[in-house]
């Protein structure tokens, strides 16, 4: 009882009266759910394909445009106002997002800068894989055989199968007789 007085008076405090309070604890937003508590940049972080650049900018977008500032919990805003971050995440170069930001600047198909989000991010990154191992690129390739795509060194790493050790040349002429004796 005690603790709920002392919370009524801290929201009177603050200007927000109990009844007023409409908040959502859980918000769907371009297919994910996000907690409510969040301010928009860190909702907008949470999206598969938004990182803290992007998410920064959208933010920024949504304070100019619509009037929403930047540390609004996502959970506050209205159904029409969630609609309108929606649609600055599917089309953040409409908003003027610059091109950079984007992670997919002029694709191989439609040769436009488009923003992936959520599940089209994934579903593309499979896409773009199969059609490397389709044309038999050297990337296809190496994807194909499961081996490191991007120059990395595979000597010490990146291992499969059995292998437990491997000598230095120096020290295998010096291990054959040991293995000898021991047969």
């Amino acid at each position: 009882m005690v603790v709920l007085m002392a919370e009524e008076k801290r929201e009177k405090q603050q200007g927000h009266s109990p009844q007023q309070k409409s908040e959502q604890s859980i918000i769907r937003i371009a297919g994910k759910d996000i907690n409510g508590s969040f301010a928009i940049p860190k909702a907008l972080n949470q999206v598969k394909g938004l990182g803290m650049n992007i998410s920064h900018s959208m933010a920024l977008i949504i304070e100019r445009e619509f009037q929403i500032p930047m540390g609004t919990e996502i959970g506050s805003l209205s159904d029409e106002q969630i609609e309108k971050v929606e649609t600055v995440i599917k089309e953040p170069s409409k908003f003027g997002i610059p091109t950079y930001l984007l992670n997919r600047q002029r694709d191989k198909d439609t040769n436009t800068n488009m923003h992936l989000t959520g599940s089209d991010l994934i579903v593309r990154g499979k896409q773009d894989i199969e059609a490397d191992i389709r044309v038999q690129s050297w990337r296809g390739f190496r994807h194909q055989y499961g081996q490191k795509v991007r120059g990395q060194r595979t000597r010490s790493t990146g291992r499969t199968g059995e292998t437990i050790g491997v000598m230095k040349k120096s020290a295998q002429p010096a291990a054959a007789p040991a293995k000898e004796e021991k047969k």
